[in-house]
């Protein structure tokens, strides 16, 4: 099985690599357009700032690559974001795979909740065949300051300051908002889950 991670200057790749490794996976990181094609299943994950990424994936047509995939495709983090109509963050066009807003999170005044998110957090309301074996109310490690909205796609939801999309999915294409390669057990599940799509 060839397992593809689009690399795209979006940080996190390495931490991937090495969670893929703890399955005995060997992940291939490329911008390639044959080889992201060609694999078996491919993982979009990222940190960073969505209008550079997008304008990244644009500059090397991987913008078109990526909505034309047919294999089961992963987004996580900003990938997540990414794979959504639009981003607050620098009021940014993105893949549109999901129609949905990425919005900041706004946090009251009175809210001693601190943006970013950075931490654990459980995940509720799983549905899907990524969640399966792992527990309602499991614990994931999340670190972003924005978020997908609830919608017809979500699969999992976290609260944090409001209820949001923990995880998407239409057709081939899971995103998760959290970093699945830095949960644990459960997280490793997830990606073993998808791996077995």
């Amino acid at each position: 099985m060839k397992t593809v991670i689009i690399k795209y200057n979006a940080g996190n790749i390495r931490s991937v690599l090495f969670a893929l490794d703890r399955l005995g996976v060997e992940g291939v990181v490329t911008d390639n357009p044959e080889e992201i094609k060609a694999a078996d299943k491919v993982i979009f994950p990222g940190v960073g700032e969505a209008s550079s990424a997008m304008r990244y994936l644009k500059e090397r047509k991987l913008d078109q690559l990526i909505t034309g995939l047919k294999q089961p495709v992963l987004g996580i983090c900003l990938g997540m974001q990414l794979l959504c109509q639009h981003s607050e963050e620098n009021d940014t066009n993105c893949l549109g795979v999901f129609d949905v807003e990425v919005k900041r999170f706004q946090s009251p005044v009175d809210n001693l909740l601190k943006i970013p998110q950075i931490g654990w957090n459980n995940i509720t309301g799983l549905y899907c065949t990524l969640f399966e074996h792992v527990p309602e109310n499991s614990y994931m490690y999340f670190v972003h300051s924005y978020y997908a909205a609830l919608s017809p796609y979500t699969v999992a939801t976290a609260n944090y300051v409001i209820n949001y999309s923990a995880a998407l999915q239409k057709d081939n294409f899971y995103a998760v908002q959290f970093h699945p390669e830095k949960s644990a057990g459960e997280g490793q599940k997830i990606l073993e889950n998808f791996l077995k799509l």
